[in-house]
């Protein structure tokens, strides 16, 4: 299996945008905690955080397809590929969710970039004074990270048997947990 280093590459060269990177490395995070939360592989978790937006910038029609085809001549396992693939069910794939790790990536995908907008707009500009209130207050605003689709939060919460503010609170804080490196410090 190509290793956490060979992920962030492949990610790179995929991806100029520091911005789509940084959520990549944000999803890292959040699947990374999950696993350990789990007791499950985190670096195979975390890779397919990494790497589940990793077509997007340069092949946004053939979104998860593209990336399909680059991560299986690059090695990668079925498992690993059919996870990143579930990340988008019911918006440009057919692979519905059905693995702990794929609905987990799910749930934590829209969340973790709504948590990020959160940091973006506090005077600290850090995530170390957010909390779950200030993420729910915006989360019912529409009109704040309007891109973030809070319908897919509310099913991902749901999958893997979460209440919303439970959810919340762990992607803050697995978050939280490498501030620094993704860009939420």
């Amino acid at each position: 299996m190509p290793t956490r280093e060979d992920a962030l590459n492949l990610l790179k060269e995929y991806n100029k945008s520091e911005t789509l990177v940084q959520h990549g490395l944000q999803v890292e995070a959040c699947m990374r905690y999950f696993a350990k939360e789990a007791g499950e592989d985190e670096e195979k978790w975390g890779i397919v955080g990494l790497l589940h937006d990793l077509d997007y910038e340069m092949f946004p029609e053939q979104h998860c397809h593209k990336a399909a085809q680059i991560m299986q001549e690059r090695g990668y396992s079925e498992e690993i590929i059919r996870a990143m693939m579930s990340h988008a069910y019911g918006i440009c794939t057919d692979v519905e969710p059905q693995s702990q790790m794929e609905k987990t990536l799910y749930a934590v995908d829209e969340l973790s970039g709504l948590v990020n907008a959160c940091v973006l707009v506090r005077p600290s500009k850090s995530i170390s004074d957010l909390g779950v209130k200030s993420v729910k207050k915006k989360f019912k605003s529409k009109s704040f990270a309007a891109g973030v689709d809070r319908e897919v939060v509310k099913k991902g919460a749901a999958m893997i048997g979460m209440e919303l503010d439970e959810l919340i609170a762990k992607v803050i804080e697995a978050m939280k947990a490498n501030a620094k490196e993704i860009g939420v410090a």
